[in-house]
């Protein structure tokens, strides 16, 4: 492969940030792999040829920075944590004229109705999973949420 096409695949995952790109050429095989956030600190570029292999060393010296971990993050609420069983858009209320489905500090049953989530144009209630007390919503009305996120903490 052609050292300026490496270079241009290089430059485009540390403007892009993607963390990771692969490209087969006939029987050429790129595998970049972008090793933290700034444009300079790509990871590694893994260069197979059938008959030869490649593995350069790192292309720069900046430190790749540990994930934060829940100690970092903090101090939480105790109590059951409803969290998000799919990726979409939040919604607090069936619609902008009704009232909310629950506040802080709601007494809410088994089987309530806390919110809704929007994904690809159905919109899907979520239930309490726990009888209790709405302690803290922890998601904005219209935020956009992932799979797993904590959305309510219920004592």
């Amino acid at each position: 492969m052609d050292l300026r096409k490496l270079k241009t695949l290089i430059d485009l995952v540390s403007e892009s940030g993607i963390s990771e790109l692969e490209v087969n050429e006939g029987e050429d095989r790129v595998r970049i792999v972008n090793g933290g956030s700034a444009p300079t600190s790509m990871g590694q570029v893994v260069y197979t040829n059938p008959a030869q292999t490649i593995q350069s060393a790192p292309l720069a010296s900046a430190p790749i920075e540990a994930p934060a971990s829940p100690a970092d993050a903090p101090a939480a609420e105790t109590g059951f944590v409803a969290r998000s069983p799919m990726v979409g858009t939040f919604y607090r209320a069936p619609n902008p004229e009704s009232p909310d489905f629950v506040k802080v500090g709601d007494t809410v049953a088994l089987g309530q109705t806390l919110c809704i989530i929007e994904a690809m144009k159905l919109l899907n209630e979520i239930e309490a999973e726990k009888a209790g007390v709405i302690k803290q919503i922890l998601c904005e009305n219209g935020q956009g949420v992932e799979f797993d996120q904590p959305l309510f903490i219920i004592e």
